[in-house]
């Protein structure tokens, strides 16, 4: 498994169990379609894992965090059901070198909100609306092979204004029917985490199906993964003597 990229997929698995529409779109849940697009394109490059909202501790134990390098998250409905003690554990491993995938909806989760510091709020539109996502960076690893424009016949709408903080790198601009645009795939760092919003997915169109889609997933785990992410996390200031760092190995 040496030099594996381990990706788990996170979705609340909540609304394609009520909802006809969603469950048409996504009969396995949305977790289980971007599992498969992600083996699909990445193959043998990587070992996919999948968690919901609904297991102990959402699926997300230290163990599992632990053997993650890239967690990529889908959340709508079931937000504030995240308990915060696995927020925390979530920020602590991004700010440690674990990569995270912020899909759709989940900009509004708390992991996403804690991490940008902002509302991360955005205008929409619940209507089969046609979305052009652009590529404004080809030279970007996450935009390798990806169609220009990007096509999404039926798809909600969402625009700007996108309560964000100014993107380290912006890949994507998307537009729609009625002329509005969105910053719509955003790179962030924090600590030695790499962030990567991306905002097509809604749950009652298979957006998740489309192999332009599929390949920006696919590229941004290669993007985000960290081959030594680091284990040290400084949660608190740490008062040091002269001299502290003396016979820490160096020579």
């Amino acid at each position: 498994m040496s030099g594996v990229i381990r990706v788990t997929v996170w979705n609340e698995y909540e609304v394609e169990r009520i909802e006809p529409e969603a469950r048409a779109a996504y009969p396995r849940g949305i977790h289980e379609e971007i599992a498969a697009g992600l083996r699909g394109w990445l193959g043998d490059r990587v070992a996919v894992r999948t968690a919901t909202l609904d297991q102990p501790e959402h699926g997300l134990p230290l163990p599992v965090l632990g053997a993650t390098d890239v967690l990529v998250w889908w959340g709508h409905m079931a937000h504030e059901d995240v308990s915060d003690a696995v927020v925390a554990r979530v920020h602590a491993r991004v700010l440690a070198g674990m990569g995270l995938i912020v899909l759709h909806s989940g900009h509004l989760s708390k992991v996403f909100v804690t991490l940008m510091g902002t509302s991360c709020n955005l205008r929409w539109r619940e209507r089969e609306d046609r979305e052009l996502v652009w590529t404004v960076d080809p030279s970007h690893p996450i935009a390798h092979g990806v169609p220009h424009p990007i096509v999404i016949e039926r798809h909600e709408m969402y625009s700007e204004f996108f309560d964000i903080p100014r993107p380290d790198e912006l890949v994507f601009v998307s537009s729609f029917s009625g002329g509005e645009v969105l910053r719509s795939g955003c790179c962030f760092r924090r600590g030695k985490g790499r962030i990567f919003y991306f905002s097509p997915g809604h749950e009652t169109f298979p957006v998740y199906a489309q192999p332009g889609v599929q390949r920006v997933l696919a590229n941004a785990i290669e993007w985000a993964h960290s081959p030594e992410p680091s284990l040290l996390v400084l949660t608190a200031s740490l008062e040091s003597p002269i001299g502290w760092f003396r016979g820490q190995g160096g020579s």
